[in-house]
């Protein structure tokens, strides 16, 4: 009903725009989780050879319609928007054309039936090898699958699931794919509101190495694509497209014809073509290596690549240069003035926002520098419990400095995340206690330079001593000695610290990795796998999930806490949780629904917190719930170049 309907679109926005192949299935339809730009219907229906009989399914003739609801499927999962408006696409063959509809999944929070029928073929990940093209079969045997018959997809499906951990978010993801009435019907990710590289290109806000960025990932691109024969997606302009954080992405995926093999004469005719509609001009270097592409003088990826990042590194020696020249002027002025001089490293600094103006540029050639902090927390008594044994502490200190020209921002943040353990008056005593002794240690402990590994641990034992103590006096014994899981992540700029004790978790969520759980559970049945056990019968044991470290109840000799380091080199969130959340693979089975739109500058910290909380209440509720979240967003640092 519309009830119903509305709830869900206020749930999750999860739109798709349609395109259906009449004829073929050589060609895709387009989905997405952004709203759908709007389509001006054309006059006429495009002709073809079976435009008299051909009819779009559950539009012309729906399986549900009311005046208003429009459903494209039989089980009624997937809402068409809008069902007036449709764009028609003639494909090159001039016997086929794809049809653009915009859908609302409005059972979001379940598997769609593609999701389902790859977790149903239960299939381990080196069997499972989607990267495999037909052309290219791995030897028959026993222990290799032919997953792509286990699958049973249309072919304009195949480059999509195949390419999706690789190329993710160039390549855009598929939700769900089906025949129906003789036509295939694919949902991707919607992309219509993603600017248009080729409007891009000629803004003087963003730099030459911004350009040098985007033309190294159409190189690695080209590559990636050419085994499943979908190099033309880079060809065609329109579907160049550029998210917020100025990531490149494709529309969806053209195929090309076998009757006009392509070359990378093509991609550099098309680079030809950006400068040209921009009228940007290219630097020298970059106009000797698009002219060498266009005469066949570069035959390899490998080489073209090779040739951008010379360039990229001609570009930051000449920052470097020019950053140099800029300090000495403004040194020697000022001690004409008689005037206490700047520090060199704000004059670079100052120098590389003007440089790289664009907002939250992502770049495999520089290091990065923090753009953005964001961070949130909240806990959650859960449905089952009568007190919440969890305790969180965030302190964030951010410095933004600003001007005309640009501005640089300094980040230091701490994070603790602990779940109580030792009953009522004892748990939440222990987590609240560990949070507060590590926020006074770091007070005395983090002045200037970022903690070492040897005073993280210390940290942690100074923690332990402190509750082992109160146990120690009032002669706990047992389940009544009172403990605490511990997880603890500190940022300053780019660098991150992780420590952990017991099975509270750290995630990390990026674009290009997906969501990768960072800490290991202190636990038995993690024990026995370190030592060689299978994961099944490790976990088979009664006391698999029993903690084998916690602060609190033994001394620091019996404590071993996990320290790592990370270097943020791509925007990321960080998710610390209790195991309220993380229980039954919670996360890694509804990290894309509610994690992944959280990376977005303009995605709510509070709703999504929010969401994560509903969803662990319904599929968990069985504990205490609390999760930190943590949005950094990082940009190219010029001001630090890389010189070889």
């Amino acid at each position: 009903d519309d009830a119903t309907l509305s709830q869900a679109s206020t749930l999750l926005a999860d739109e798709a725009s349609i395109n259906n192949s009449s004829g073929s299935d050589q060609v895709e339809l387009e989905s997405g989780q952004e709203p759908l730009l709007e389509i001006t219907p054309i006059e006429e229906k495009p002709q073809s050879t079976e435009a008299s009989t051909w009819s779009i399914p559950n539009l012309e003739n729906p399986t549900s319609q009311t005046a208003t609801i429009v459903y494209l499927d039989q089980g009624k999962r997937y809402r068409v928007l809008e069902p007036e408006k449709i764009r028609y696409q003639i494909e090159e063959s001039k016997t086929t054309y794809s049809i653009f509809v915009t859908v609302l999944d409005c059972q979001p929070l379940q598997k769609s039936p593609l999701e389902a029928l790859i977790t149903q073929t239960k299939l381990s990940p080196e069997k499972f090898d989607l990267s495999t093209t037909l052309e290219q079969p791995k030897p028959s045997s026993k222990e290799n699958v032919d997953v792509w018959k286990v699958l049973d997809i249309p072919q304009s499906a195949k480059p999509y699931l195949a390419l999706k951990d690789l190329c993710y978010p160039s390549v855009p993801e598929i939700h769900d794919v089906w025949q129906q009435n003789g036509k295939v019907i694919i949902l991707l990710e919607n992309r219509s509101e993603w600017q248009l590289l080729s409007n891009l290109w000629g803004s003087e806000e963003f730099s030459k190495l911004q350009i040098l960025y985007w033309l190294d990932e159409m190189a690695k691109l080209w590559q990636a694509l050419e085994p499943w024969h979908c190099r033309q997606s880079l060809l065609e302009l329109t579907n160049l497209r550029v998210d917020e954080d100025q990531a490149l992405g494709l529309e969806r995926l053209y195929l090309e014809r076998e009757e006009n093999p392509l070359s990378l004469e093509d991609l550099g005719q098309l680079w030809q073509r950006l400068f040209n509609q921009s009228q940007r001009t290219q630097f020298t270097s970059l106009s000797t290596v698009v002219r060498q592409l266009c005469t066949k003088e570069i035959e390899t990826i490998e080489e073209l690549r090779s040739h951008l990042q010379g360039i990229a590194d001609e570009q930051e020696y000449d920052l470097y240069d020019s950053g140099m020249q800029l300090t000495e002027a403004v040194l020697s002025e000022m001690a004409r003035a008689d005037t206490e001089p700047p520090d060199s490293e704000e004059l670079l600094s100052d120098l590389s926002a003007k440089e790289q103006q664009g907002d939250e540029m992502p770049t495999v050639l520089l290091p990065m520098s923090l753009q953005s902090l964001d961070d949130l927390g909240i806990t959650d008594i859960g449905h089952q419990r009568d007190h919440n044994e969890d305790c969180f502490g965030i302190q964030t200190q951010v410095k933004k400095q600003e001007n005309p020209i640009g501005r640089t921002i300094q980040g230091r943040g701490l994070y603790i995340l602990c779940d109580g353990m030792g009953g009522h008056a004892a748990g939440e005593v222990a987590s609240s206690m560990a949070v507060e002794v590590l926020q006074n240690y770091f007070k005395e402990n983090w002045q200037d330079q970022f903690p070492t590994e040897d005073s993280l641990r210390k940290s942690v034992y100074v923690t332990n001593q402190a509750i082992f103590d109160i146990n120690q006096e009032n002669a706990r014994s047992g389940s009544g000695r009172m403990g605490t899981t511990l997880v603890m992540m500190l940022i300053e700029n780019t660098k991150v610290g992780i420590v952990h004790v017991g099975d509270s978790r750290v995630y990390r969520l990026t674009r290009k990795r997906g969501l990768e759980q960072i800490t290991i559970d202190h636990e038995v049945g993690q024990r026995e796998i370190q030592h060689g056990v299978d994961p099944e019968l490790a976990y088979s044991r009664p006391d698999a999930y029993q903690l084998t470290q916690a602060l609190g109840p033994r001394s620091e000799q019996f404590l071993n806490p996990d320290v790592q380091f990370i270097d943020i080199a791509e925007d990321s969130i960080f998710l610390l949780c209790s195991d309220g959340l993380s229980d039954n693979d919670l996360l890694e089975n509804h990290w894309q629904t509610h994690l992944a739109p959280l990376l977005s500058s303009r995605a709510s910290l509070d709703q999504g917190l929010a969401n994560l909380i509903e969803l662990a209440n319904e599929h968990n509720g069985h504990d205490n719930i609390t999760l930190i979240l943590v949005r950094v967003k990082v940009r190219p640092n010029l001001a630090q170049p890389r010189l070889n």
